[in-house]
């Protein structure tokens, strides 16, 4: 459609010549699907959420949160910038990359045990509903110039009341929240994504010998030292949560040579609810498929987070 052409001739880079074909419109239309599903994710995570009660502040946010709330920032920044210059196709291959590695491969792969299994009004849900919605106000008034069909879909179910206009097009732009000390935020954050890449690649080489079926049957053994010791350390039992496993195990060691990543399949019994694999799954005869995590959850006060 209409849509797929315009995010062609967008995505072209009109200081040379342009070329179009099959090929290439099916590779516009992947690109499409892509920043499309990455919205209807964050609206379907966002519905029952109340900007006008539920909305928190940064400072009660988690740090992975605060994290996605700056490179949101980054991304704003250079969407504008772009714009100002009429350099579109560098806007497109932001999007995507935000839409795709960013959020898909990094940020909302961890978020989902968040969004799925914590208390629904808990501070940890609220704080990251807050993130997405920030994202979506965002998200759509970046592409809005480009997929404008799209953005008028997303602004009808997600048009930000405070600032109600009929159409995107008649929106100002988002002012999103300050987080405190984005540059370091930013740069801890990249590290221990980078960790997370690595992690990755052992627990699908456990998925490709059919060990696990998925990396929640799996528990990571890390060595680490110096700097990235400190940083894994920091996350505390939110490791894994950050790694998408079922129990980390993290041990300092003196030399960089000595690090290693090491992953197994967990011997635990697997939650029918939150699919973590854990020793105390059954501890509450009332709930024995459950694990303690999920019936403080259902039934308790709900668990704290620390940073994811």
């Amino acid at each position: 459609g209409v849509e797929i052409l315009r995010l062609w001739l967008a995505a072209s880079d009109y200081s040379s010549e342009f070329s179009i074909s099959k090929e290439i419109l099916a590779r516009v239309v992947e690109v499409y699907r892509r920043l499309r599903n990455t919205l209807r994710f964050l609206l379907a995570n966002t519905a029952d959420f109340d900007a006008e009660k539920d909305l928190l502040p940064p400072e009660q946010w988690l740090e992975i949160d605060r994290y996605a709330l700056a490179i949101t920032r980054q991304l704003q920044t250079q969407c504008d910038d772009d714009y100002a210059s009429f350099e579109f196709h560098k806007i497109i291959q932001a999007l995507q990359n935000f839409c795709s590695e960013d959020l898909g491969s990094f940020y909302l792969d961890i978020l989902k045990d968040r969004l799925y299994t914590t208390a629904e009004n808990s501070v940890p849900r609220r704080a990251a509903q807050s993130a997405l919605w920030h994202i979506v106000q965002t998200l759509t008034r970046l592409m809005a110039p480009v997929l404008s069909f799209t953005a008028e879909e997303i602004w009808a179910i997600a048009g930000n009341e405070e600032n109600a206009r009929e159409s995107v097009m008649l929106a100002t732009p988002h002012i999103l929240p300050a987080a405190a000390d984005e540059a370091t935020l930013i740069a801890h954050w990249q590290a221990i994504r980078e960790f997370k890449s690595e992690t990755t690649k052992v627990l699908e080489g456990l998925r490709e010998a059919g060990k696990i079926g998925s990396s929640l049957q799996a528990e990571v053994v890390v060595q680490a030292s110096g700097a990235r010791y400190d940083a894994l350390a920091a996350l505390g039992d939110d490791l894994r949560f950050v790694l998408v496993c079922s129990k980390t195990t993290l041990t300092r060691v003196d030399d960089e040579s000595q690090q290693c990543i090491a992953a197994a399949p967990s011997a635990q019994t697997k939650c029918t609810r939150c699919w973590h694999w854990r020793s105390d799954v059954g501890h509450d005869t009332a709930h024995p498929e459950l694990c303690g995590r999920c019936t403080t959850n259902l039934f308790g006060a709900g668990e704290a987070r620390i940073s994811a």
